[in-house]
């Protein structure tokens, strides 16, 4: 008799390689879908683990509580994150602010103004760029910008525009409800806003179309 950790392992396995599926054939070559390692990952995410190599993440124990059609979209909102290039890449900038201040720290004993301007410079470089990537303005933004795609994407793969949105709609309510941390779920709450008034505007489009 199987046991169910085997039943198990084959139903994860499983997934991995229907969610492979819905990827759009240009990605599939170098996008790669993973079960998240470590303790309490995110429900989803991606990081760049190479040149021009993604990994998705999917933490697949909070991932099977959610029906089919919310883990498309929130796949698929993923997967937009991938094509417009907001995932992040690699870390350097914490080591580059690390060698900064180091830098600094030194020069200021040796008291080598040129090679302390250098390592101040980099230490602002880095800085803004930590910054930018977590600027959380421009990350709600970019996640507006992913939920609209991948309401696009769920279209491309036959799925009707008010089914989209509602798939989406569902899945980021279950997200708000279940999330403890206040920030994050004002996030959520944002995007479900925003998705709902984009859901409005193409409810209008597509009635004035129908006369």
């Amino acid at each position: 008799m199987t046991s169910y950790a085997t039943a198990s392992a084959r139903a994860d396995l499983s997934e991995l390689r229907r969610l492979k599926s819905l990827l759009p054939p240009e990605l599939r070559s170098w996008v790669t879908i993973e079960a998240s390692p470590g303790v309490n990952p995110p429900l989803i995410t991606s990081e760049e683990i190479g040149k021009d190599q993604v990994e998705v993440q999917v933490d697949l124990a909070k991932w099977d509580a959610l029906a089919l059609d919310q883990r498309n979209l929130l796949f698929w909102h993923e997967v937009a994150r991938i094509q417009n290039d907001t995932i992040p890449k690699d870390g350097w900038e914490m080591a580059a602010l690390a060698i900064g201040l180091g830098g600094a720290v030194g020069e200021l004993w040796v008291q080598d103004g040129l090679l302390l301007m250098l390592a101040l410079g980099l230490c602002g470089v880095s800085g803004w760029r930590l910054y930018a990537r977590n600027n959380s303005e421009k990350t709600l933004r970019e996640a507006i910008e992913a939920d609209e795609k991948a309401i696009a994407l769920a279209t491309r793969f036959g799925y009707s525009l008010p089914n989209a949105y509602k798939s989406l709609g569902s899945a980021l309510k279950i997200l708000v409800e279940q999330s403890k941390n206040k920030k994050e779920r004002r996030r959520y709450e944002l995007r479900l806003d925003a998705l709902k008034k984009s859901a409005a505007k193409a409810k209008a489009r597509s009635k004035g179309e129908a006369y």
